[in-house]
C-alpha cells in the first residue's frame, strides 16, 4: 500500500498543477533569445530590428539574396560565409548596452556599403 501512495504522489508532478509549477520556476527558464532577421546583397544588409532595448541574446539568421558570396559579423562572431540563396545562423550575447557594429568581411564589400550599426540600449 505504500508504494501505491508513493507512485500517485510522483505522478502529481506530471499533471498540469505539477507542470505549471515547473514552468514558473525561474531557475527552470533559459535566457530570452531576440530573433533578427537579416538579408544582405551587393552592397547593403537589411535587418528587422535595428536595435533591441536591453542587453540579451540574439539569433542572427542571415539570408544572403545577393550573388556573390557573403558573411555576417557582429559582436566578434562571424558567420559562415555562405553562396547566394543560402542562410546561417549566428548567436550572439550582448552583455551591455551600445553600439555594435555588423559587417561582410569580404575584402571590400563593407567598404562598398556592407556595414551598420546594432544598437542595445
Amino acid at each position: 500500500m505504500k508504494k501505491l501512495i508513493v507512485a500517485a504522489v510522483g505522478l502529481a508532478a506530471l499533471t498540469p498543477a505539477g507542470l505549471a509549477s515547473a514552468r514558473t520556476n525561474p531557475a527552470a527558464h533559459a535566457a530570452a533569445t531576440t530573433a533578427v532577421s537579416v538579408t544582405g546583397k551587393e552592397f547593403k544588409f537589411h535587418l528587422s530590428k535595428a536595435s533591441i532595448p536591453k542587453p540579451e541574446t540574439v539569433t542572427f539568421t542571415f539570408k544572403n539574396v545577393g550573388t556573390m558570396a557573403h558573411d555576417f559579423s557582429i559582436g566578434g562572431k562571424t558567420s559562415a560565409m555562405i553562396g547566394p540563396h543560402k542562410t546561417a545562423k549566428l548567436t550572439v550575447t550582448f552583455h551591455k548596452k551600445g553600439r555594435f557594429p555588423y559587417l561582410c568581411t569580404v575584402p571590400g564589400h563593407a567598404q562598398a556599403g556592407m556595414k551598420g550599426v546594432f544598437t542595445v540600449r
